[in-house]
């Protein structure tokens, strides 16, 4: 079994999907699974610029935000680890070609209304301060689907899916792939 969880710690799993789907919280249980660390992008972007992260899109604007995570991503990738992409990732053409040439990628597929429920009024995304959370991520999901669905290569449809069982899910999905 340990051997098992070697060869797939050796694989660096890439989780993607809209702010709320779980990337960090279970980027967590699978790096702790796999005995590898997690690299969550926006954690390593904020330790790297020294500012938060709505800092840095108050003061800098969501551009530069996106070049800091171009940079991080390069710098990440292939890392023995367990790696959480930021929600707006895949917006770049040439960061969607780097999850594609570094796979597996794991897009965590939720619903707007709960990713809605989860993160209504958390000040850290600034992408959905101010006004309607629910409205900001559909539109923020009519956007992005298709491009999670394009680096994929497993979609885990979260649904009411708890956190275990996401993970055991994502497990099965890396075994197979290692194979």
């Amino acid at each position: 079994m340990q051997d098992s969880k070697e060869q797939i710690a050796q694989l660096s799993p890439v989780l993607v999907g809209l702010m709320g789907s779980g990337k960090s919280s279970i980027g967590r249980r699978l790096a702790k699974h796999l005995n590898v660390p997690l690299i969550d992008l926006d954690e390593y972007i904020v330790e790297k610029d020294g500012r938060s992260i709505p800092d840095i899109f108050e003061q800098e604007g969501e551009a530069f935000f996106r070049q800091l995570e171009t940079e991080a991503l390069r710098e990440v990738l292939g890392k023995t680890a367990v790696i959480a992409t930021g929600g707006g990732a895949v917006m770049s053409e040439e960061n969607r070609q780097l999850l594609k040439d570094h796979p597996p990628v794991i897009w965590l597929k939720a619903s707007p209304n709960f990713l809605a429920k989860r993160i209504d009024g958390d000040s850290n995304r600034p992408l959905i301060a101010g006004g309607d959370t629910l409205q900001k991520i559909k539109d923020l999901a009519d956007i992005r689907y298709p491009l999670y669905e394009e680096c994929a290569d497993y979609t885990l449809p979260r649904g009411d899916m708890k956190k275990p069982e996401a993970l055991n899910s994502i497990i099965v999905f890396l075994t197979r792939w290692k194979a």
